[in-house]
C-alpha cells in the first residue's frame, strides 16, 4: 500500500503537540465555567478518529477527482495515484466492487452517480486490496501471509450547493463562477472485512455505522470569492456550532471567533491560508448561543487539475474535553512543582537563617531568599518602639537592582494602604494583603511630585505586609510587592508561604539579637579582666587582643604591664587553655596572682613557679601558658635590663636599635599545672634568662592564636611575624607595629584568642 505524507484534513485524529499545547495554555487563562451547557452529542462507536474517513471532491464537469485526503489515497492500495484523476480510473485502482464483488458497469457505481450530480444518501461498495490484513482497529493495512480480503466502505456524496443560489435549498451542478463539485465520503467501516456472499443481514449494521459519515464536521470555502467564504458545510457543523447552513453561507468563519481566541493562533491560520498550505489549529471557539468550546480545526487546499486553488476543506471537532483534561492535568503538574519549589525556599531559608549571626545579616538573608522566588520587592524593617510607629530599614532587595536605591528609604511603599496594613499587622500580629495598588504615584503622593514618580517607578501591582515574629513579640514588618510587568497575583497559598518564611526570619532575628546581648556582656566582661595600659615613663605600650571565631568574645588570653616600686617594669603574656568563659575565669585569677607575686619584686622564674602551685594547689586552671618579662631600673643612657621566664609560652621577639631581631628563647620551662612537682621546695624549678635593652629597642609578646592555625606550618608563620617585624622602620611606634602584625599575619579564619603586646624603649630626653 501506497503511504502518502501530503495529509488531507482528517490525516490525523489530533493535532500537532504544539497546538494542543497552545490551546492548553490558553485554556488555563480562560475559566472552564466560560464553556457554559455543552451539546449533547450522539454516542459513537469506537473508530479510529478521523483517520478512517475518505473525502473525494469531484469536478463534476470533467468527471474527475481533484482532492483526495490521505485515506483515500491510500484505499487506492498499491497504484499510487496523481491527482486529479478519473472517477473511474480512481475505482479501478481500488478495485471497488459491489458487495458480491462484481465491477460495476457504466454508471452504476455510487461514485459514478455522485460525479454526474447525484446524490447518494449511503451505499455500501466493497474495496479488494491485495494481501492486507485488518490492524487493531480494524483498518486494512499491508501484511506478510494476508490473503486477498475484501473491506466494506460505506458511501455517501452529493454536489455542494452553490453560494450564490444560497437559501433557495437547491443543489446546482453548475454556477455561475464555474464548473459545479460534489462531494464523496468513504467510510471503511471497522470489523467490516467480509467475503463474497457474506450475509446481507450486514445491512442493518452497515446503516448504524453510517451515521460516522455525518458526525464529522466539514466546511468547504471558496478563495477565489472575497474574503475566503464559506460555500458549504455539512449537518455535523450545524449541530457543534449551532449556526445553520442559510446563516453562514458566504460568510467567512470568522464568526466563530471571541473575545477569548487566541489571536497568535488565528494569525497562524491565516497566513497558512495565504500561503495555501494545510494547517491543524487548536482554537476555543463560540457557538451561536455564546458558549465556548475548543475546536480542533484541520484545513487543506484543494487544486484543480491546472493546480489553481479552488477551494479550501475544513475539519472541525469538538475537543474541550481533551484540552480541559490537559489543562487540569497542567495545572495539577504546577501545583505539584509549586509545592516542591515552596519546600525548597523553606530548606534554603532555613539553611541561611541558621548561619546568621547578628541582626542585620539574619536581614540581608531573608530579603536576598524571598527575590525573586517569591517577590519582586522587598523591605525589611525592625521596631524601635513596641507599637510600630518608628521602624528601622534593615534590608531591601530588588528582582531590578536600580529599584534597591528606591526601596532604601521608606517612601515609595509607604503608601496609605499598605500603612494601614502594617499597623494592624504590629498590633494583630497577622498578614495582610493589599490585592491592587494604584498605578498613579500623583494618587498616592498628591503634594510630592518626587515621591510620586519614585512610586511610579517601582511599577507596583500588590503588595503583602507580613510581621517578624520572635518568641511571641512582634519584632519588624516585612513589605513584599509585586511589579508589572512580571508581577504575580498572589494566593492565600503564597500568604501562608510569606508567614512562614517571616516566622523563620524572626526567629533568627529574635536569636541574633539575644546573642548580640551576650556578646556585649561578654565583651564587658572581657575588658574588665584585662587591664588598662599604664603610662609608663621612658616606654610606649601597645597592645590588642581578639576573640576567636566562636563568637564567645571571652578568652584564656591575657597580657599586662605592670610597673613597680623601684622603677622596673613587669610585663607578662599568659594563655589559658580553652577561649570560653572558664578560661576567662581561671585567666583572671591567674592574672591577679602573678600581679600580686610579681609585685613582691621576686624574679620572673620564681614568680613563674609559685603560679605554678597556686595553680595546681587551687585548681584554677587545667593548665596554662605565660611568659613574664622584668624591665630593669632605667640606666643613664634609656637602656635597661630585661630578665624574662617562659613556660611553654612562644618566644618573644627583641629588635635593637640596629634592627636585628633577637628570639628570647634562651628559656624554657612546662606549662603551669603540667609538672605536679614543679616549684616545689624538693621539686625542679624555673631559672630564668637576662638580655640588656638598649634605648630604641622594641620587644613584641604574643600568643599562639596567631601561629598554631589548622593546615599551616607553625614555624612558617613564626617566620612570618618575624619578617614582618624587620620590614618596619626603626622607629615605628607601638601602635603602629601591633596594627601592621595583625594586618600581615592575621589568619584567615580566626579560631583562637589572640593577645598581642609591644614595648618600645625611649631614648633619654
Amino acid at each position: 500500500m501506497t503511504r502518502y505524507s501530503d495529509l488531507g484534513p482528517d490525516a490525523s485524529a489530533g493535532p500537532p503537540g504544539d497546538a494542543v499545547d497552545r490551546a492548553v495554555d490558553q485554556a488555563v487563562a480562560t475559566s472552564v465555567e466560560s464553556f457554559g451547557e455543552q451539546p449533547s452529542t450522539p454516542a459513537m462507536p469506537h473508530v479510529r478518529g478521523g483517520a478512517q474517513v475518505a473525502v473525494l471532491m469531484i469536478d463534476i464537469s470533467g468527471r474527475r477527482i481533484v482532492y483526495a485526503n490521505t485515506t483515500a489515497l491510500e484505499l487506492a492500495g498499491d497504484r499510487p495515484v496523481r491527482l486529479p484523476i478519473g472517477v473511474r480510473e480512481w475505482s479501478e485502482a481500488a478495485r471497488l466492487t459491489d458487495l458480491d464483488g462484481r465491477p460495476y458497469t457504466g454508471e452504476g457505481s455510487p461514485l459514478a452517480r455522485i460525479a454526474s450530480g447525484e446524490a447518494v444518501s449511503g451505499e455500501p461498495v466493497a474495496l479488494h486490496g491485495p494481501g492486507l490484513m485488518p490492524d487493531r482497529d480494524g483498518v486494512p493495512v499491508p501484511g506478510e501471509g494476508a490473503t486477498a480480503s475484501s473491506t466494506l466502505v460505506w458511501v455517501t456524496g452529493f454536489a455542494l450547493a452553490d453560494p450564490a443560489a444560497q437559501g433557495q435549498g437547491t443543489y446546482a451542478q453548475t454556477s455561475a463562477t464555474g464548473p459545479g463539485r460534489a462531494l464523496a465520503v468513504l467510510l471503511p467501516l471497522s470489523d467490516s472485512e467480509v467475503g463474497q456472499g457474506e450475509d446481507r443481514d450486514r445491512m442493518g449494521f452497515l446503516r448504524d455505522r453510517a451515521v460516522l459519515a455525518t458526525e464529522m464536521s466539514f466546511t468547504i470555502s471558496d478563495p477565489q470569492r472575497e474574503d475566503d467564504p464559506l460555500a458549504w458545510v455539512n449537518p455535523s457543523f450545524e449541530r457543534l456550532t449551532g449556526y445553520p447552513l442559510d446563516e453562514v453561507v458566504g460568510r467567512n468563519c470568522r464568526f466563530l471567533q471571541g473575545p477569548n481566541t487566541d489571536r497568535s493562533a488565528v494569525r497562524r491560520v491565516r497566513e497558512a491560508l495565504r500561503e495555501r498550505r494545510a494547517i491543524t489549529e487548536v482554537l476555543l471557539n463560540y457557538r451561536r448561543d455564546g458558549t465556548a468550546f475548543w475546536n480542533q480545526v484541520s484545513i487543506s487546499p484543494v487544486h484543480d487539475g491546472d493546480g489553481e486553488l479552488v477551494n479550501f476543506v475544513g475539519v472541525q471537532s469538538d475537543v474541550t474535553e481533551r484540552v480541559v483534561v490537559e489543562q487540569e492535568r497542567r495545572a495539577a503538574l504546577a501545583d505539584a512543582e509549586a509545592a516542591r519549589a515552596q519546600l525548597r525556599l523553606l530548606a534554603e531559608a532555613t539553611t541561611q537563617m541558621t548561619t546568621a549571626l547578628d541582626v542585620a545579616d539574619a536581614c540581608r538573608r531573608f530579603s536576598r531568599i524571598v527575590v525573586p522566588e517569591l517577590a519582586d520587592l522587598c523591605t525589611v524593617d525592625l521596631l524601635d518602639t513596641p507599637d510600630g510607629a518608628s521602624r528601622e530599614r534593615m534590608a531591601v532587595a530588588a528582582r531590578d537592582a536600580d529599584d534597591e536605591a528606591l526601596l532604601s528609604r521608606s517612601g515609595p511603599l509607604g503608601t496609605v494602604r499598605i500603612e494601614q496594613q502594617a499597623e494592624t499587622a504590629v498590633r494583630t500580629g497577622k498578614p495582610y494583603l493589599v490585592q491592587e495598588l494604584p498605578d498613579d504615584g500623583r494618587e498616592v503622593y498628591p503634594d510630592d511630585p518626587e515621591a510620586a514618580d519614585a512610586y511610579e517607578r517601582l511599577r507596583l501591582r500588590s503588595a503583602m505586609v507580613v510581621p517578624l515574629l520572635g518568641r511571641g513579640r512582634v519584632l519588624g514588618l516585612v513589605t513584599l510587592s509585586t511589579q508589572f510587568p512580571y508581577g504575580r497575583r498572589w494566593t492565600q497559598r503564597d500568604v501562608h508561604l510569606a508567614s512562614d518564611l517571616a516566622g523563620r526570619a524572626g526567629l533568627a532575628v529574635d536569636n541574633a539579637r539575644l546573642y548580640e546581648v551576650e556578646r556585649a556582656a561578654a565583651a564587658t566582661l572581657q575588658h574588665s579582666l584585662l587591664p588598662a595600659l599604664p603610662q609608663v615613663p621612658g616606654m610606649r605600650v601597645a597592645a590588642r587582643y581578639l576573640v576567636g571565631a566562636d563568637g564567645n568574645q571571652v578568652g584564656g588570653d591575657w597580657y599586662d604591664v605592670l610597673p613597680m616600686p623601684d622603677g622596673s617594669v613587669g610585663a607578662a603574656v599568659g594563655d589559658v587553655v580553652g577561649h570560653d568563659l572558664s578560661a576567662a575565669a581561671a585567666m583572671g585569677q591567674l592574672r591577679g596572682v602573678l600581679r600580686s607575686y610579681a609585685w613582691g619584686g621576686d624574679a620572673p622564674g620564681p614568680v613563674l613557679d609559685r603560679c605554678d602551685q597556686l595553680v595546681q594547689g587551687l585548681d584554677i586552671a587545667a593548665m596554662a601558658t605565660a611568659v613574664y618579662a622584668r624591665f630593669g631600673p632605667v640606666a643613664p643612657d634609656g637602656g635597661r635590663e630585661l630578665t624574662y621566664a617562659n613556660a611553654g609560652h612562644p618566644a618573644p621577639l627583641l629588635r635593637d636599635p640596629q634592627g636585628r631581631l633577637h628570639r628570647l628563647d634562651a628559656h624554657h620551662s612546662p606549662m603551669l599545672g603540667a609538672v605536679p612537682d614543679f616549684g616545689r621546695v624538693a621539686g625542679a624549678h624555673r631559672g630564668g634568662a637576662t638580655v640588656p635593652c638598649a634605648a630604641g629597642s622594641l620587644l613584641v609578646f604574643y600568643t599562639d592564636g596567631l601561629t598554631d592555625i589548622i593546615g599551616e606550618d607553625a614555624d612558617a608563620r613564626t617566620e612570618l611575624i618575624e619578617r614582618t617585624l624587620e620590614e618596619l622602620p626603626s622607629d615605628a611606634d607601638p601602635e603602629r607595629v601591633v596594627e601592621r602584625v595583625l594586618e600581615v599575619c592575621l589568619p584567615d579564619r580566626l579560631d583562637d584568642d589572640i593577645a598581642l603586646l609591644a614595648i618600645r624603649l625611649d631614648h633619654p630626653a
